[in-house]
C-alpha cells in the first residue's frame, strides 16, 4: 500500500450545469494505493471549489467541495473494464473527474433558505426589507388579499 498527497490544478472545466470547477481550479488528492490480486484499488478523496450562479436567485456561488472515490484499475485481460493499469500506471484524471461532476449540485442554491427572485419585478426577495403589499397580478386573485390567517367568527364577512 502507498498513499500519496498530489496538489494539482484542474485540467479543464469540469461541469456543465449552473456550477463547475473551474479550469485552472486546485485540486488536493489524498491517495492510497493497495495492491490486490485483480489489480490496484485505488481510494481517497479530493478537496476544490466550484463556482456558478444560484438556481433561485441567480447571485453568484463559490464553495468548497470535498468528494470520496474509490476504483478497481484492473491489470490488462481478456475480461473489458473501465479502468486499467497502464504500464504499472493509473491514470486518476477520469475517476476524480467523475468523482467531481457527479457530486455537484443540481440546483445549487446561495444559501438554504433563498427566496429568489421577485416574479413581477425581478429583483431579489433576499434584498427587500420585509414583506411589501404588492397588487396580484391576475384581478381575479384580488379578493385573497383581504385574506389572513388569523380571521376569526366575529370578523366582517363580505357578502
Amino acid at each position: 500500500m502507498r498513499e500519496f498527497t498530489i496538489d494539482t490544478p484542474a485540467p479543464e472545466k469540469w461541469g456543465e450545469g449552473l456550477v463547475a470547477v473551474a479550469g485552472g481550479e486546485p485540486l488536493e488528492l489524498d491517495v492510497r494505493a493497495e495492491s490486490v490480486h485483480e489489480g490496484i484499488l485505488i481510494s481517497g478523496s479530493v478537496e476544490t471549489e466550484y463556482t456558478g450562479i444560484c438556481g433561485r436567485c441567480l447571485t453568484d456561488i463559490a464553495e468548497p467541495l470535498q468528494v470520496e472515490f474509490q476504483e478497481l484499475f484492473a491489470y490488462p485481460g481478456e475480461e473489458a473494464t473501465d479502468f486499467e493499469v497502464q504500464d504499472d500506471h493509473v491514470d486518476l484524471e477520469t475517476l476524480v473527474r467523475d468523482a467531481i461532476v457527479l457530486s455537484l449540485p443540481f440546483q445549487p442554491v446561495c444559501q438554504p433558505d433563498c427566496p429568489g427572485l421577485d416574479a413581477i419585478t425581478g429583483e431579489r426577495l433576499a434584498d427587500t426589507p420585509g414583506e411589501q403589499q404588492r397588487t396580484p397580478s391576475d384581478p381575479r386573485w384580488a379578493a385573497l388579499q383581504e385574506y389572513t390567517p388569523d380571521h376569526d367568527d366575529e370578523a366582517p364577512r363580505r357578502a
